[in-house]
């Protein structure tokens, strides 16, 4: 039976804290604030060994998405403008928009699909769907696919 790499997107606070701590280890090795993996998990707390069974496993988001497309959903309220703030929040970072498409609002409440393709000069991809998601009037923001 063939194994296939299956990915998910989880939100940070879903995530054992271990996995956390390895991603620190792996920016402070990257930045240079120490030299070894030895250094790395001894400043943060955790074993060696776990750093090497999850190292190749987690990244944060941002870091593997250059060149993809992202498609999100949103359900927001239906109010003046709020389409508005949302695409402009995706255009501070950058991100080119490739498709949107707004339901009929039902009850005041839109359903939005939006595809982006992140570019080298895209911003941080999780910290464009935070800023989303503090958005008055967006109730939530959830990324469906990338690609």
């Amino acid at each position: 039976m063939e194994d296939k790499t299956q990915y998910y997107v989880v939100r940070k606070k879903a995530i054992p804290e271990v996995l956390l701590k390895v991603v620190e280890a792996k920016k402070m090795l990257d930045s240079g604030k120490v030299e070894t993996v030895q250094e790395a998990t001894e400043s943060i707390g955790i074993s060696r060994s776990s750093f090497y069974k999850y190292k190749d496993d987690i990244f944060p988001f941002h870091e593997n998405s250059k060149g993809t497309t992202i498609t999100l959903t949103v359900q927001m309220n239906d109010e003046p403008g709020l389409l508005s703030d949302v695409l402009k929040i995706v255009a501070e970072y950058k991100a080119n928009i490739l498709t949107i498409h707004q339901s009929i609002p039902l009850s005041g409440v839109a359903s939005l699909s939006i595809s982006v393709q992140v570019l080298e000069a895209t911003g941080n991809v999780s910290e464009m769907v935070a800023r989303m998601e503090q958005q008055p009037g967006v109730r939530y923001v959830k990324i469906l696919a990338k690609e």
